[in-house]
């Protein structure tokens, strides 16, 4: 049985859903500058990255400076 939060450890934020977490860290992206020039057609692969994910961390990364590829 687990225990505690199905979300792994990352900084993404909670908006864009735990299934969107859980496929950015299994494919080995746990902090948002690791998303800088990745192109978005790569994430929305990702079983559980879906348009409102990808919308939510391009809006984050404008934030920071940076942007999807």
């Amino acid at each position: 049985m687990a225990t505690g939060s199905d979300r792994p450890e990352t900084e993404f934020p909670r908006a864009i859903g735990a299934p969107a977490t859980r496929a950015l860290a299994a494919a080995g992206y746990t902090r948002l500058d690791q998303l800088a020039g990745v192109p978005a057609a790569e994430l929305a692969a990702l079983h559980g990255v879906g348009p409102k994910a990808l919308r939510v961390l391009g809006e984050v990364l404008a934030e920071r400076g940076l942007s999807l590829g």
